[in-house]
C-alpha cells in the first residue's frame, strides 16, 4: 500500500559540486546566493517581496541543514528549526551535462556517462549543411538569429523579422539543445512543432539533448511573450528507467509539466500539462487525489528554471521559493499512510552566477510522509540514490545504478 510522489524544483541547486571547477561553477549555489542577497535587501522587489528568504516548510524538512552539509555553509538569515520531519540530505550528479535529461534520467535512475553533442559558442551555432538541409525538407525561406542566446531576449530582438520573414527564430545555449521560437498564429503552432520533429531527425547524428518548441505571442517587442505550449523533443533515455520499471510492475507513472517530454514519453502512463508553478501544483493535488497504490506521480515545476534562474531574477526566484513553500501543507494534508514525498532538483541555475545558463550543484533531497522518521542521510554520490529510494518505497526490483536510502 504504496504510492511516491517526486517532485522537482528545476534548478534548486545547493552548491558544493565537487566536480563544478570542471565546468566553470566553482562557488555556484542557488539557494546560498539567493538567501544571501536576500538577506541583503538585495532580493526586494515592490509589490512581490522583501527581507529574508523565508522557507519555514522546506526548513523543517532540513532545508537549512543540507544546505550547510552540500555547501559548508547555512543559507543567510533562515533560522534552523526546532525539530526536522523526514529524510533529508543532499546528492552529486555523475552524468555528464549539466541539463535537463541528465539531472532527471539521473534521478530515475539512468545516468548519462556519454557526451552529448553542442554547438559552438562563437560565429554560426549551426553549420550550414544542417540549416540548408532543415529548410529544405521543412520549406523554410531561412532561418533567424542561428546563434547563443537568451531566449526572451532573442525573441525581442528578431520577433518582428520572423513576422515579417515567415523564417523561425533558431538558437542554442551551453545545453545541449537546438531551441525553435515561433509565433503561435503568424507561423503558426503545429507547424513549429512539426517543424521540431523535422530537426529532431537531422540533430540526431548529432547527439543532441533536446530540441525545443518556444512558442510566443504578441505583435511588438514589448508585447512578445512565450506561451505555454512549450514542447520538448527528447532523445530517449539510453536504458530503461525507473519510470519504466514502475510501468513493468504494474504500477502508473502520471507525468505533470514537462516530465513526459524529458523521457520521451517512455515509461509514462498519463501526462497533464500546465503552465506556471502555481497551476502545476494545483494540477498535482489533483493527481495525487487518483494516484493508485503502486503508482508514482512525477511533475518538474519549471518556472524556478525557466523564468528566473535563466533571467538571473533573484527577487522572482526568492518569491517563487516562497509561494511553492507555502503549498506544501496542502500536499502533506492530501496524504494517506504508505505515501512518500520527494522534493529535489535536477541541476542549479544561480541567479547571481556569470552568463544565464545552468550551474553544476549539489541538489537537496527532502522526503517526508506518514510513519517516514527523521533521519539525515548523508551526502549521496549519485542522484540516481533518489530514483532506488522510490523503487525501494514501491517496492519494484532495484535497478543497476544507486543505492535507496530508506
Amino acid at each position: 500500500m504504496a504510492r511516491a510522489f517526486l517532485f522537482v524544483l528545476d534548478s534548486f541547486g545547493v552548491g558544493g559540486a565537487p566536480d563544478a571547477r570542471d565546468y566553470g561553477d566553482d562557488g555556484a549555489n542557488t539557494l546560498g546566493h539567493i538567501a544571501e542577497f536576500c538577506a541583503a535587501g538585495a532580493g526586494d522587489r515592490k509589490g512581490l517581496r522583501s527581507g529574508p528568504l523565508s522557507l519555514p516548510n522546506m526548513s523543517s524538512l532540513g532545508l537549512v541543514t543540507i544546505a550547510k552539509l552540500a555547501s559548508g555553509r547555512a543559507p543567510a538569515a533562515m533560522p534552523m528549526p526546532d525539530r526536522v520531519f523526514g529524510l533529508h540530505g543532499a546528492a552529486s550528479e555523475v552524468s555528464r551535462g549539466k541539463d535537463t535529461p541528465s539531472g532527471h534520467w539521473e534521478i530515475a535512475g539512468t545516468p548519462v556517462m556519454f557526451d552529448w553533442g553542442y554547438f559552438p559558442a562563437e560565429g554560426d551555432a549551426f553549420p550550414p549543411e544542417l540549416v540548408e538541409a532543415i529548410c529544405r525538407e521543412a520549406e523554410l525561406p531561412g532561418i533567424l538569429g542561428n546563434c547563443h542566446a537568451s531566449g526572451t531576449e532573442i525573441i525581442a530582438r528578431l520577433g518582428e523579422e520572423h513576422i515579417r520573414t515567415g523564417k523561425p527564430i533558431c538558437y542554442t545555449s551551453t545545453d545541449s539543445v537546438f531551441q525553435i521560437a515561433a509565433h503561435e498564429s503568424h507561423f503558426g503552432l503545429e507547424r513549429l512543432l512539426n517543424l521540431c520533429r523535422i530537426v529532431r531527425k537531422f540533430v540526431d547524428p548529432l547527439n543532441i539533448g533536446r530540441v525545443i518548441a518556444r512558442p510566443f505571442v504578441g505583435e511588438t517587442p514589448a508585447t512578445f511573450v512565450r506561451t505555454g505550449n512549450r514542447r520538448d523533443f527528447s532523445v530517449p533515455p539510453p536504458e530503461p528507467t525507473l519510470l519504466d520499471r514502475i510501468v513493468e510492475a504494474g504500477g502508473k507513472v502520471h507525468a505533470v509539466g514537462k516530465i513526459g517530454d524529458i523521457f520521451a514519453h517512455q515509461g509514462v502512463s498519463d501526462l497533464t500539462k500546465a503552465n506556471g508553478n502555481m497551476a502545476l501544483m494545483d494540477a498535482t493535488l489533483d493527481v495525487i487525489d487518483r494516484a493508485e497504490d503502486g503508482d508514482l506521480v512525477f511533475t518538474n515545476f519549471v518556472d524556478f528554471d525557466m523564468l528566473y534562474g535563466h533571467r538571473r531574477d533573484v527577487p522572482g526566484y526568492a518569491a517563487a521559493l516562497e509561494a511553492f513553500d507555502r503549498r506544501l501543507p496542502e500536499v502533506h494534508r492530501k496524504l494517506r499512510p504508505g505515501d512518500m514525498v520527494v522534493l529535489t532538483a535536477d541541476h542549479g541555475c544561480d541567479p547571481t552566477w556569470r552568463g544565464t545558463d545552468h550551474t553544476r550543484e549539489r541538489v537537496p533531497i527532502m522526503a517526508f510522509g506518514p510513519g517516514i522518521k527523521s533521519r539525515l542521510v548523508g551526502i549521496r554520490s549519485t542522484y540516481g540514490d533518489i530514483g532506488e529510494t522510490v523503487a525501494a518505497h514501491l517496492g519494484i526490483p532495484v535497478g543497476r545504478h544507486g543505492r535507496s536510502f530508506l
